[in-house]
């Protein structure tokens, strides 16, 4: 994370959008200092834990009457045409951040026609750990400011990586964005295979959650070795780790069936644009 300056978390903000993603950023911002007077969020049926959270802090949850500084557009994407009715918050200087999957910049400037500065988010569910991964691209109208302050507010619930050109945010959808469910799922099929292997369901399951769990944390607290080299330093010749990456490996085995999952991904991302 990068270091906050005041002046930042005292911005005015809009939140449109305060499900999984928008409510764990909102919580990350008041966790780490943001004033809660300065924020409004619209949710149209706010759930319980909202309405809690913002009698417990003083956020607002009716739409502010003014432009807002920052706007950041959380709500499911094929909503995105409920974005017309946030033009009055639009100023001159408002920067739009949108994490919308699927909507391109071009998309958001036509149903907000005064808005200049976009940003482009793709964040990923750790958001909800604080340990997110977000793919963020501008256009030309952002200015380093804000694309400081764009970093600083996606950097509360983790890591930002900007973009060269906006089309890389369909493949930072299919990586990073898709990435917690590929591994979920692997850790289902570890269990799964477990079990065929004649291992109780039970325990099979809590051996591959915590198999899963401990090469995040490995990969996450040794930064400077790549996943090929922590993957050597496990795999001896000949030995069983060997026997089983032969499979994996193997010119049909993981890696081009990734590469399947993640081209089938990026093009319906491509498709959801409109």
């Amino acid at each position: 994370m990068i270091a906050v300056a005041a002046e930042d978390f005292a911005k005015s903000l809009l939140l449109a959008g305060a499900g999984k993603m928008g409510g764990a950023m909102l919580r990350a911002w008041l966790d780490q200092g943001y004033d809660p007077r300065r924020i409004s969020v619209i949710e149209p049926y706010p759930p319980a834990e909202l309405l809690a959270l913002a009698g417990a802090t003083g956020f607002s949850l009716r739409p502010p009457q003014e432009p807002q500084e920052i706007l950041v557009l959380a709500m499911k994407p094929q909503n995105l045409d409920a974005a017309s009715s946030l033009g009055g918050v639009i100023g001159p200087h408002t920067l739009v951040i949108s994490i919308l999957a699927g909507k391109t910049i071009a998309n958001i400037a036509a149903r907000l026609p005064h808005a200049k500065a976009v940003i482009r988010a793709m964040p990923n569910l750790a958001v909800e750990v604080g340990r997110g991964i977000t793919g963020l691209a501008a256009n030309d109208a952002v200015t380093p400011a804000q694309k400081n302050l764009a970093e600083t507010l996606l950097s509360a619930v983790g890591r930002a990586e900007w973009l060269p050109a906006e089309h890389m945010i369909d493949a930072v959808t299919a990586v990073s964005g898709n990435g917690p469910a590929y591994a979920f799922y692997l850790a289902e099929c570890l269990a799964a295979a477990g079990s065929a292997l004649g291992l109780p369901p039970d325990i099979a399951g809590r051996l591959a959650r915590a198999t899963l769990e401990g090469a995040g944390e490995l990969l996450y607290r040794r930064p400077r070795q790549t996943p090929a080299e922590l993957r050597a330093s496990v795999t001896s010749p000949g030995g069983t780790t060997a026997a089983a990456l032969g499979v994996l490996m193997a010119p049909d085995g993981l890696e081009p069936l990734m590469l399947r999952a993640l081209a089938a991904s990026k093009e319906r991302a491509e498709q959801l644009s409109g």
